[in-house]
C-alpha cells in the first residue's frame, strides 16, 4: 500500500522477479496447502475451546489455535518484518500483524486467528481472480509465433522469426500460426483472425491477399512472401502495445496509489491515539477494551479494496476491449474515452474503404461507354496512380473483354494534378479532371469539378465520363449512429478530398459537419479549433444544438468540458492523432507512424468498434467508482461500530477481506463488457 505497486501487497522488487510472500506459481500450491491447514486447525482448535473448559483442554486449543495462526500468517508476518527493514513500514503486512499480535496480547486468540485465516483465504482468492484476468488476457494476446519455416533452395528450414528477412518465402501450413506479415504467392485457405481482429468467422485467402503474423491457418498450406520484418509485424505490435497499456495507470488509479501512502500512517496514528488517549483522559476507562477498539480500527482501514480493484478493474476493461479487436494503450487512454463528447472522422481509410470503384460509365460524341473505359485504362497502363489502377481493375474484370495491348501504347506520361495523356493506335487520348480538358483545349458543355469524374477525350473530342467512388466501409453508418446513442454529442468529419465528395459522404453515413479540401496541417488546426470550441461551449454553459437531445435519450449526465477523440489511419493523420485528447488508428491497414501516435488501436478497421471502446471506458469507470463507493460506505460503518465498541474483529475482517473481494469479483466484470447488449460486433459489420 505504501509503495507504488498495483497491488497492495507486493513491493517494488517484485518487478524484477522476486515472489510477493509466495504468489508465483511455483508457490501457489504450497500456498492452498497451508490455507487449508490453516482453517482444519482453526475449527479443531475451535472444536476442542467448545467441548471443554478445562485447563488441559484450554491449552491443548490454544496450541492447535496457535499452529493455525503460524500455518495462516507466517508469510504475512515475514512480509511485515522484511518490509520494515526495507523502509517499507506502513503496509498491509504491518496493519494485519499488530492487530493479529495485539488480540493474542490482550486474550483474544481464536479472533487473531480468525483475522489471519479468512485473511489468506481471501488473498489467495484475490489472487486467483486477479491471475485468472491476467491469463485471459495473455491468451487472447499470445500472438507471438514460435518459429517460421524459412523456404530456401526448394526446402523449408524451421527458423526463429526474427531471422528471417524483407522478401523471403516462408511456408504456413495448417494449424500454424503466421509468423510473418507478408503476401500469399501462391495457395488458398482459410484463416483465423481472431487474435488480430476479434472476429471469429474464419475468412478466406488466396493469392494477393495480405497474411498478417498472428493469424491461424485452418485448412491449406500457403506460401507467402514477407513483407516486413518480425520486429515490425502486426504480432510483435500488437505485443508491444498490451506490455505498454500494462504500465500506464489512470488518474482515479495514481490517486489510489497516493491515497494510500498517506492514509495508512495516518490510521496508525490514529489507532494509537484511540488504545491510548481514552483511558488516560477519560475516568474508569480500561486500557484493554480501548486497545481492542484500535485493533478492530486497524483490520478494517486496510485500503485493499481500492488498491487492488481499481487497477483490477482498468486491467479488465482493456482485456474486454481487446478481446473484440480493439487495443488501448493504457488505463489512462481508456479513462480518457470516458469523457468524449466529440469525435472527428477522417474520411479516406476511416469511414470510407480508400481504394476507388468506377461506378458509372457514360459516353458522348457518339462513343460507348466501354470505348470510354478502355481509352482511359489504354492512357493509364503505365501509371500507379490509384484512379488509373480502378480504372484497369475496372477495364479487365469486364466478363469477355480484351486485357489492356500494351503494343498501341506510346508516349504514356503524367500531367501532374491534371490526369494522364497517351498516344494510343497514334491517336492522342487524354483522361483526367476538367483542368485538363481545358489545359488540352477540349470543348465540353458542363464543367464536372468533382474530384470522383475522370474526364475522356480522344483527339481533342469529349469522348465521355467516368465516375469513380470510394466505397463507403460497411460499419460506418452504424458507428456514427451508435457514438450519438452513447452521448457523442458532436461528430465532423475532415478529408483533404473536394467538397462534392465529402457531402456526399457525410450525407450518406449521417454525419452533419464536415470540412474539404483539408492538408495535414489543416487537419490539425481544425482540430485544435474544436477542442477550443468545447472548452468554450463548456464554460459558456451551452450546448451543441443537439446535445440535450442525445442526453435525454441516453441518460447521459454533463462531463464539463468533454475531450476530443480524432480517427484516422494515414501518416498525414499522425499530426491529429497525436493532437486529439484521444487519438484513434485504423491498425489492420493504418500506418505504423498513426498507430504509434494514437493511443487506441482498432485492428480490424470497423469504425464501429470505436462506440465500443467509448461503452467499455464508461462501463469500466462505472465499475470503479461502485467499488470506491461500497467499499468507503462499509468502511466508514465499521469503522465507527469499533470505535464506539460495537464491532467484532469478526466485523473488521468482512470489512476488509469481504469488501475486498466483493470489489475484486465485481472489477472483473469490466472483462466481459464489450458486446454485451448488441451480440456480436462480427455480425454488425
Amino acid at each position: 500500500m505504501a509503495g507504488e505497486n498495483h497491488s497492495c501487497h507486493c513491493s517494488d522488487d517484485n518487478v524484477h522477479g522476486h515472489d510477493c510472500h509466495g504468489h508465483g506459481k511455483g508457490n501457489e500450491t504450497a500456498r492452498v496447502y497451508e490455507t487449508v491447514l490453516a482453517l482444519a486447525l482453526f475449527a479443531l482448535g475451535m472444536l476442542v475451546k467448545a467441548w471443554s473448559s478445562s485447563e488441559a483442554a484450554v491449552l491443548v486449543s490454544d496450541s492447535i489455535l496457535l499452529a493455525s495462526y503460524i500455518a495462516a500468517g507466517w508469510r504475512v508476518l515475514w512480509g511485515a518484518a522484511r518490509n520494515i527493514l526495507r523502509g517499507q513500514v506502513f503496509d498491509e503486512f504491518f496493519l494485519m500483524s499488530i492487530a493479529s499480535l495485539g488480540a493474542i496480547a490482550i486474550g483474544e486468540l481464536p479472533e487473531a486467528v480468525g483475522v489471519m485465516a479468512f485473511f489468506a483465504v481471501g488473498e489467495l482468492l484475490q489472487d486467483r481472480a486477479v491471475e485468472r484476468s491476467r491469463t485471459s488476457i495473455r491468451a487472447l494476446m499470445d500472438v507471438r509465433p514460435d518459429y517460421a519455416n524459412l523456404v530456401r533452395d526448394g526446402e523449408c528450414i524451421r527458423v526463429s522469426p526474427e531471422e528471417v528477412s524483407t522478401g523471403d518465402l516462408i511456408m504456413v501450413r495448417p494449424g500454424e500460426r503466421v509468423p510473418l506479415d507478408g503476401v500469399i504467392i501462391d495457395g488458398e485457405t482459410t484463416m483465423d483472425t481472431s487474435a488480430l481482429t476479434g472476429e471469429s468467422m474464419p475468412r478466406t485467402f488466396g493469392a494477393g491477399d495480405q497474411a498478417l503474423a498472428g493469424m491461424i491457418n485452418r485448412s491449406a498450406a500457403v506460401t507467402v512472401r514477407t513483407l516486413r520484418p518480425y520486429s515490425d509485424s502486426s504480432a510483435a505490435r500488437i505485443l508491444e502495445l498490451v506490455e505498454e497499456a500494462e504500465t500506464r495507470k489512470a488518474h482515479t488509479e495514481r490517486f489510489i496509489t497516493t491515497f494510500s501512502r498517506y492514509y495508512t500512517p495516518a490510521v496508525v496514528g490514529l489507532a494509537v491515539a484511540i488504545a491510548v488517549l481514552p483511558p488516560l483522559i477519560i475516568p474508569g476507562q480500561v486500557f484493554s477494551e480501548w486497545l481492542h477498539r484500535a485493533l478492530v480500527l486497524l483490520v478494517v482501514s486496510c485500503p485493499c479494496a481500492l488498491v487492488i480493484s481499481i487497477p483490477l478493474s482498468y486491467f479488465a476493461g482493456i482485456g474486454g476491449a481487446s478481446r473484440r479487436g480493439v487495443l488501448i494503450k493504457g488505463a489512462d487512454c481508456l479513462e480518457a474515452l470516458n469523457d468524449v463528447d466529440s469525435v472527428i472522422f477522417d474520411k479516406t481509410g476511416t469511414l470510407t474503404q480508400g481504394s476507388f470503384r468506377v461506378v458509372e460509365t457514360t459516353g458522348e460524341n457518339g462513343f460507348t461507354g466501354y470505348e470510354v473505359l478502355r481509352l482511359a485504362a489504354h492512357a493509364g497502363a503505365n501509371s500507379s496512380h490509384p484512379v488509373s489502377t480502378s480504372i484497369r481493375e475496372a477495364f479487365e474484370g469486364e466478363p469477355g473483354r480484351g486485357r489492356i495491348d500494351v503494343s498501341v501504347i506510346s508516349d504514356s506520361r503524367e500531367l501532374a494534378g491534371m490526369g494522364v495523356a497517351a498516344e494510343i493506335g497514334g491517336e492522342r487520348v487524354i483522361a483526367g479532371n476538367d483542368r485538363l480538358l481545358h489545359h488540352e483545349n477540349v470543348v465540353h458543355d458542363v464543367c464536372v469539378t468533382d474530384g470522383t469524374v475522370v474526364n475522356v477525350a480522344k483527339d481533342g473530342i469529349l469522348a465521355g465520363r467516368i465516375r469513380l467512388a470510394d466505397e463507403i466501409k460497411p460499419g460506418a453508418s452504424e458507428a456514427v449512429q451508435r457514438l450519438h446513442e452513447a452521448g457523442v454529442n458532436r461528430i465532423v468529419m475532415l478529408t483533404g478530398d473536394v467538397g462534392d465528395v465529402a457531402e456526399r459522404v457525410a450525407g450518406e453515413v449521417g454525419i452533419g459537419e464536415y470540412r474539404a479540401n483539408l492538408l495535414p496541417d489543416e487537419k490539425v488546426r481544425a482540430v485544435e479549433m474544436i477542442m477550443a470550441e468545447q472548452v468554450s461551449m463548456a464554460q459558456s454553459g451551452g450546448g451543441w444544438p443537439d446535445a440535450s437531445a442525445h442526453r435525454r435519450a441516453c441518460g447521459a449526465s454533463g462531463r464539463g468540458a468533454g475531450k476530443v477523440a480524432f480517427v484516422g489511419d494515414g501518416i498525414n493523420d499522425a499530426p491529429a492523432l497525436a493532437r486529439a485528447d484521444v487519438g484513434i488508428a485504423m491498425g489492420a491497414l493504418g500506418s505504423d507512424v498513426a498507430i504509434e501516435a494514437a493511443d487506441v488501436v482498432i485492428m480490424d478497421d470497423n469504425p464501429a468498434r470505436i462506440a465500443d471502446a467509448i461503452e467499455t471506458a464508461r462501463r469500466t469507470r462505472r465499475i470503479v467508482m461502485e467499488n470506491i463507493v461500497f467499499a468507503i460506505i462499509v468502511k466508514l460503518a465499521v469503522l465507527a461500530m469499533g470505535t464506539m465498541g460495537v464491532a467484532t474483529m469478526w466485523n473488521a475482517v468482512f470489512a476488509d477481506v469481504g469488501v475486498a473481494l466483493i470489489a475484486v469479483v465485481n472489477a472483473t466484470r469490466a472483462y466481459g463488457n464489450l458486446g454485451h447488449a448488441r451480440g456480436s460486433a462480427s455480425g454488425r459489420a
